[in-house]
C-alpha cells in the first residue's frame, strides 16, 4: 500500500538539464524494490515530453486518490519563483511565464487533504528554490507553513539556492540514492524520511546547498528496508543475554574461540561452542553500537579478564524494542 509519483525533465525548451532524467530513473527503480527484491512502491514516472502541466497534475490528483500507507512525490526539474507572484512553483515541460507548472502550495495544500486515507506522504523535491515548500504562509500575513498531520517535506536546497549537478545527477539525488541504498538504514535495515535527511545533511556539510526537511508525523515513516545491520533474529535475543538495561553479562576466557590468541595459562580450557556463539552475537552487538565492554577496552580482553559487557543506550532502546516484540 505504498505508491510514488516520479517526475523528472531534462528537455526544457529553454535552460535544459541534464541529470533529472537520470535521477527520476534511478529514484524510481530504487523504490520499486526493497534491497531483498520484494515489492516496495508502485511507481508511476513521468519524464521530459509526459511531464506536462496537465500531466502533472492528473498525476498528483490520483496520487491522493483511495488508501494507501504512503505516498511519496519526486519531482527533479527546474523550480521558480514567480516574480510577479511571489509563488513558487516546479516547472513542467511546456511551463512558461504566467503558466510555470504546479504551484508548491498546490501541493502543499493536496498533501495536506490527503490525510487520514493517504496516512503519510512524503514530498521531495530536487530543484531550485525547493524550500519554498516549507514557506508558504499558511494565513496571508504569516510566514509560517502549514504543515497537515501525516506530511513530510524533504528538499534539496532553501527558497534562495540553487540544486546542483554533478556526473550526470542531481548533487542532492545522488546522496540521496546512496542514503536508499542502504547507508541511512537502521540496525533493522529501515530508511525514513528523517534518516534520509541526516544523512543528506551531514554529507552537504555548512559550505554546501543546505537541504530543508519539515514533518508533522505520529508514526513511523518506513520508505525501504535494506538487509538488517544485525540479523533481526539474534536482535531478539537481547533480552536473553540482558534480562535488564542495567545487567552486565560476565564473560570469561572459555567465550573465545581462537585457542592460540588467548594466554596460555587458558589454553587448556575446553572449547565451549555454545559460549562461542553467544561471544560472535556480543560481538556483533558491539561492533553496532549496542554494548560495550566493561573495564576492558575491546570485546576480547572483557572475555581473558573475565569481566563483561553492558549495554550503551542505544542497547537498551533495542533490548525494549526486543521485548515489546516491535522487532
Amino acid at each position: 500500500m505504498k505508491k510514488a509519483l516520479v517526475i523528472g525533465i531534462d528537455n526544457y525548451p529553454q535552460q535544459p538539464l541534464k541529470g533529472c532524467v537520470n535521477d527520476a530513473l534511478a529514484i524510481a527503480s530504487t523504490l520499486e524494490k526493497n534491497g531483498d527484491g520484494s515489492p516496495n512502491f508502485s511507481v508511476q514516472l513521468l519524464t521530459n515530453e509526459k511531464a506536462s502541466n496537465a500531466a502533472i497534475s492528473d498525476s498528483l490528483c490520483n496520487l491522493f486518490k483511495g488508501d494507501a500507507d504512503v505516498a511519496l512525490l519526486y519531482f527533479a526539474g527546474h523550480g521558480i519563483i514567480s516574480p510577479d507572484t511571489n509563488t513558487g512553483h516546479i516547472v513542467s515541460i511546456d511551463g512558461g511565464s504566467g503558466a510555470w507548472g504546479m504551484s508548491i502550495a498546490d501541493i502543499l495544500g493536496k498533501s495536506n487533504q490527503a490525510y487520514p486515507h493517504i496516512k503519510s506522504t512524503v514530498v521531495i523535491l530536487d530543484c531550485c528554490h525547493s524550500g519554498f515548500m516549507g514557506e508558504v504562509p499558511a494565513l496571508s500575513n504569516s510566514q509560517i507553513a502549514t504543515i497537515g498531520t501525516g506530511v513530510t517535506i524533504l528538499t534539496a536546497c532553501h527558497r534562495n539556492a540553487v540544486a546542483a549537478e554533478t556526473n550526470g545527477h542531481g548533487l542532492f539525488t545522488s546522496i540521496l540514492l546512496d542514503a536508499l541504498s542502504g547507508s541511512a538504514a537502521d540496525i533493522c535495515g529501515r530508511i525514513t524520511p528523517a534518516s534520509l535527511y541526516s544523512h543528506v545533511d551531514q554529507i552537504l556539510g555548512p559550505w554546501e546547498q543546505r537541504p530543508i526537511y519539515k514533518a508533522n508525523v505520529q508514526t513511523f515513516v518506513v520508505l525501504r528496508e535494506v538487509s538488517p545491520k544485525i540479523p533481526k533474529e539474534v536482535l531478539r535475543r537481547l533480552p536473553d543475554y540482558f534480562p535488564e538495561a542495567a545487567h552486565t553479562f560476565p564473560l570469561d576466557p572459555s567465550f573465545e574461540s581462537d585457542r592460540n590468541s588467548i594466554p596460555e595459562k587458558f589454553r587448556h580450557l575446553p572449547r565451549d561452542e555454545s559460549k562461542e556463539r553467544q561471544f560472535k552475537e556480543l560481538q556483533m552487538y558491539n561492533r553496532h553500537g549496542l554494548v560495550v565492554p566493561t573495564q576492558a577496552e575491546h570485546m576480547y580482553y572483557a572475555a581473558i579478564e573475565a569481566t563483561g559487557c553492558r549495554l550503551t543506550a542505544f542497547g537498551a532502546h533495542y533490548l525494549q524494542l526486543a521485548k515489546l516484540n516491535r522487532i
